[in-house]
């Protein structure tokens, strides 16, 4: 530690990447000092006793992507607490004429189960699965990497990213996801699902140049998808308690007022309580929030105007219900284990989205639904449930003039109405709710218009151009500031992914005095 420094790192919140990066410089002996503004760490990764008897997840809650990184296994999360429960079947589709399709974490079962309901269809997975899983590998070694042009042309040029023709290969990537199902199925309801799980990272299926995110439907089968015992904020929980071991400090109620600036450099942050001073600043906050408000004027850099934070896409209604869940479908367990799609057709989210797009909350929206006390009894009392359900498409402006505090508690019943189609009876087992429309999510997880991927999932803003160019490595303008979270490469979702590279990054840079 610099002498005359109080740690080596002042870490601007405690969201999992923030952690995540907190995690590893602890680890390597570094000095940490973690400041969060709201009451517990986890930003939207925590979980929290909304209504009484009942843990709700306030923002992600599927773990998938992060279980196809080496952090859990570097940071030897298990030994803090963190359990994770396995979830097969991964998917449930339910269709309103009764007839619904599974994805199981095995290939050959989701095969055979497609077959069966739809012949062709499941030959049709297990060729889909095979041409794009040597690509669907290749974008996660990108995301576990600094996206230098170096690095990408490693990996999917220089490597085996694709099978066969490389110009065959990248007209499809260059396609919209919503159009790339047709070169494989011809049912409608094998579509919808897949399309519907891509349209997650936000832009909507006719957008081009997403192929990439349904693409990597073959990771959901290599790594699987579960849940942490307890709740999706057990995972930050145990990250909190692994920097704190590691002779860290996590300081919550306690946000960061500035970021402090002498003779060009990030020399620490100060709060409410008084000045940290640190040989280096890792801000984890929104990108705007780092480069803007917390920065003096006189160090703001160019450009930040340019980045496209977009409108919010999606909002969630949180239940708490006296009795499970039972779908008209399939009322046994067995479909309410994983993520369930409830989506129609792709006509449904194209139509959701023209509302969005007219600032208007969705009147049909398709909804990812999840009971997670299926496999976890500590989240409801005996006999009860937890039900989440994320719908899509909802915009932060509304138009006319109306505000999501006048609207909300209508939009929340049409969600439920929405699922209700599904599973009837629901509305009758509700004994509590929490509903986070996008001015919520602004308000209480310091997600700006409501967008839980900090800034627009497009091209244009992926890979070596996020958050902006010239700051994809993690280091920003200003020496001695670091940047992770979902506003850098690889964006949002739980993967950890940002916090373990901009840990990498900044640790060869202590370690070489570069700060």
């Amino acid at each position: 530690m610099r002498r005359g420094t109080d740690c080596d790192v002042a870490i601007v919140g405690a969201g999992h990447n923030a952690l995540i990066s907190a995690a590893y410089l602890a680890q390597a002996g570094y000095r940490v000092r973690v400041f969060e503004r709201r009451h517990i760490a986890g930003g939207a990764v925590s979980t929290e006793e909304i209504v009484p008897g009942y843990q709700f997840d306030l923002g992600g809650s599927a773990h998938i992507l992060i279980r196809l990184t080496p952090v859990l296994r570097e940071l030897e999360l298990e030994k803090f607490g963190l359990e994770y429960l396995e979830l097969d079947p991964l998917f449930f589709a339910p269709y309103q004429d009764g007839t619904a399709l599974f994805i199981h974490r095995d290939e050959d079962r989701t095969i055979h189960g497609l077959e069966t309901l739809f012949p062709g269809e499941g030959e049709a997975y297990r060729r889909f699965l095979a041409d794009w899983r040597p690509f669907a590998r290749a974008v996660k070694e990108a995301f576990l990497s600094v996206p230098s042009p170096w690095e990408l042309g490693k990996k999917f040029v220089g490597g085996k990213a694709v099978q066969g023709d490389w110009k065959r290969a990248l007209r499809t990537i260059l396609t919209p996801y919503g159009e790339v199902v047709d070169r494989y199925f011809k049912e409608e309801k094998v579509k919808a699902p897949l399309v519907w799980m891509a349209a997650q990272s936000g832009p909507p299926p006719h957008e081009p140049l997403t192929a990439p995110f349904l693409l990597w439907q073959p990771l959901y089968h290599e790594g699987g998808i579960a849940r942490p015992r307890g709740g999706s904020g057990m995972l930050t929980q145990a990250l909190a308690r692994h920097v704190q071991a590691h002779g860290g400090q996590v300081h919550l109620g306690a946000p960061v007022e500035r970021i402090v600036v002498e003779n060009g450099r990030a020399i620490g942050v100060e709060t409410r309580e008084g000045a940290c001073t640190a040989r280096a600043v890792l801000s984890g906050a929104h990108v705007l929030e780092t480069l803007g408000r917390l920065l003096p004027p006189a160090h703001r850099p160019p450009g930040t105007d340019a980045i496209r934070v977009g409108n919010g896409f999606g909002a969630v209604l949180r239940l708490a219900l006296r009795e499970p869940v039972s779908y008209a479908a399939s009322p046994g367990r067995e479909a309410r284990v994983g993520l369930q799609l409830l989506c129609r057709d792709r006509q449904q989210i194209a139509d959701a989205y023209a509302d969005f797009l007219r600032g208007e909350p969705a009147k049909d929206p398709p909804i990812v639904a999840m009971t997670f006390s299926a496999v976890d009894d500590s989240l409801a009392p005996p006999g009860g449930e937890v039900l989440w359900l994320w719908a899509q498409y909802y915009p932060y402006e509304l138009s006319g003039g109306r505000s999501w505090d006048d609207i909300g508690d209508a939009v929340a019943d049409n969600i439920l109405d929405t699922f209700e189609k599904y599973a009837p009876g629901t509305r009758d087992k509700v004994v509590g709710r929490l509903f986070q429309h996008p001015l919520a999510l602004e308000r209480d997880l310091g997600l700006p218009r409501g967008n839980v991927m900090h800034i627009e999932m497009s091209l244009d803003q992926m890979f070596g151009l996020r958050p902006m160019a010239g700051m994809a490595g993690y280091r920003s303008h200003l020496k001695g500031l670091y940047l992770t979270g979902a506003s850098t490469h690889p964006g949002g979702g739980i993967m950890g992914a940002s916090g373990r590279n901009a840990a990498r990054v900044l640790l060869r840079d202590l370690e070489k005095r570069r700060v």
